[in-house]
């Protein structure tokens, strides 16, 4: 009887360890139920899964930033997290984890349900999210979310209702689109920017991503822009 019972106890434990038994990786990849621990902006909250804190990045959306340590609270960035927050309060929350699971930071990448809604779809709905960092293999919902993201465009709503403010590469505020502006006279054309790791940049012309890079600072050499802190891009 004793050697039974040691052999059952061997034999659960290979099965355990196959499985991978944990939340992070279950067997039929389903949505996940978590607990909210903070909400830190519009796409990105701090959860217990598994035992852990663990934050939490919103697949395929980008809100605009509100806790950016080298940008200013940028127009909706507020309302995103208020929205966010409100939905996930009091709420059944639930992650469907993307392929890979994590991003280069360390954070999970999810789609993000609330009693069963999907959060990325509402934040596009009212105009608090546009679609960004499509990268494969995680583009499961894209499509769903290029739809949403056309109607609001259509009626102008939220992050909408500002021309030219939403680009495809981020969100640029007026002051900087008049800093653009104001350089078609100048003889500066060295684009400074701020990368989302907080890291700065300087772009010259003959640059591989000179013409999409949305400029935060102009200088007119590159001892300039040295001197300001950034650094010359690689490509």
């Amino acid at each position: 009887m004793k050697f039974s019972f040691k052999v059952w106890v061997l034999l659960s434990s290979i099965l355990l360890i196959l499985s991978g038994c944990s939340l992070l990786q279950p067997a039929d990849r389903d949505r996940i139920p978590v607990q909210v621990l903070d909400v830190v902006d519009g796409d990105t909250i701090k959860v217990e899964v598994d035992g852990k804190s663990e934050t939490v990045r919103f697949l395929l959306v980008d809100t605009p930033e509100s806790v950016h340590p080298n940008k200013p609270v940028q127009p909706f960035s507020k309302e995103a997290s208020k929205y966010t927050e409100e939905l996930l309060s009091g709420s059944d929350v639930e992650l469907e984890l993307g392929i890979g699971e994590r991003d280069k930071y360390g954070r999970l990448l999810a789609y993000v349900y609330a009693d069963g809604k999907s959060v990325q779809k509402s934040l596009l709905e009212k105009g608090l999210a546009r679609v960004a960092y499509v990268f494969e293999p995680n583009t499961k919902y894209v499509d769903d979310y290029e739809k949403i993201q056309k109607q609001a465009q259509k009626e102008g709503v939220g992050i909408w209702s500002l021309e030219n403010y939403t680009q495809e590469d981020g969100y640029i505020p007026k002051e900087s689109q008049d800093r653009v502006n104001e350089t078609a006279d100048s003889k500066c054309t060295i684009k400074g920017n701020v990368n989302s790791s907080g890291e700065k940049i300087y772009h010259v012309e003959s640059g591989r991503y000179y013409k999409i890079t949305k400029p935060e600072e102009w200088f007119c050499t590159e001892q300039e822009a040295i001197d300001a802190g950034f650094r010359k891009s690689q490509q």
